[in-house]
């Protein structure tokens, strides 16, 4: 008993200096987010119930959309966000190559593998968003492999996001591309396949809900999220790999709260952080979180290789090319 009232006393003596630091850091926070409505507004309820005495405002919108945003704001001189946490760390890499951001060496990353990290400390991976393929379930076969979407039962029956549009797609077709099994091949008979990139990823989901078409790439969660719903469909993560934007966090340098800005990026990579996104059915990026219901355990999930600073390089070749084999 006395051991066990000193282990009490000990955690309680924790979280009242846990409690202590958070209602430190205080004042106004900006954040500008492509997550969706509901997760952003998950996210800033929980980082507020963390740390009662910052208030957060946020922007919501693509990561494209965001980028203009910030963009004009930059052109103005006066950016308005604290925190950045968008869709791609390939948008984050040009960010920090431009002296946009605010390292934060600090950060506790032990956890993590060092590949999803920026080894300076100036953006944060998330979570784990993999692009897969999609099929309704009155599709003419259940495809294993990125392979079989070039049978000729799926011709015409593709749906895609657009690259041009979509910073998950850049990423995935980036990740395709480079795959010495695919290359750009595959997209040149993709097209012959009657695949018509458009949009995003929800126009993807709802096309093949709907039976629009029979197949799609999509990202991970809109499919699971929905087939817990009785939704129609099926998500396959495919024997060669899956493609996985990471939504990193980043302060910007221009930040105005950047003790805030700090614990945001410290409650994201948490493991109360990361149960957070698991709970809203993301796949975590943090190790010892387990995977939401309808994911496979983290180890049979394969990802494609893929190099952020060299799609950064690349961006402007890799987009022309794709304008070239579609056409769009």
């Amino acid at each position: 008993m006395k051991l066990l009232r000193t282990a009490l006393t000990a955690t309680l003596l924790l979280g009242t200096t846990a409690h202590a630091q958070n209602t430190d850091i205080s004042g106004s926070l900006v954040l500008y987010t492509s997550q969706p409505n509901e997760d952003a507004q998950s996210t800033v309820d929980a980082f507020m119930a963390a740390y009662p005495n910052v208030e957060v405002d946020w922007v919501r919108d693509g990561t494209t959309e965001i980028m203009a945003r910030l963009e004009a704001e930059f052109l103005a001189g006066a950016p308005q966000p604290d925190v950045l946490l968008i869709a791609d760390i390939v948008t984050m890499e040009g960010l920090e190559a431009q002296g946009r951001l605010l390292s934060y060496p600090e950060a506790d990353t032990s956890a993590y593998d060092p590949a999803i990290m920026d080894p300076e400390g100036y953006y944060f991976s998330t979570k784990l968003i993999t692009t897969g393929i999609v099929y309704n379930t009155a599709a003419p076969f259940e495809p294993t492999s990125w392979q079989d979407l070039l049978r000729p039962e799926a011709q015409g029956q593709i749906a895609m996001p657009s690259p041009l549009t979509s910073g998950a797609a850049t990423i995935h077709m980036v990740s395709l591309t480079g795959s010495p099994d695919l290359g750009w091949a595959y997209y040149e008979a993709l097209a012959e396949q009657g695949a018509n990139p458009q949009g995003g990823n929800g126009g993807v989901y709802r096309a093949v809900a709907g039976g629009e078409q029979m197949f799609g790439m999509v990202v991970d969660f809109l499919p699971i999220r929905e087939i817990a719903n009785g939704a129609p469909v099926r998500f396959v993560f495919p024997d060669e790999g899956v493609s996985a934007v990471t939504e990193p966090v980043a302060i910007l340098s221009t930040a105005r709260n950047v003790p805030a800005a700090q614990a945001f990026v410290d409650f994201l990579i948490s493991p109360e952080g990361q149960q957070l996104a698991a709970d809203m059915g993301y796949l975590p990026a943090h190790p010892a979180i387990a995977a939401p219901e309808g994911f496979p355990a983290r180890d049979q999930i394969r990802l494609l290789d893929f190099d952020a600073a060299q799609a950064l390089t690349d961006a402007d070749a890799n987009r022309l090319r794709f304008i070239d084999i579609f056409g769009q």
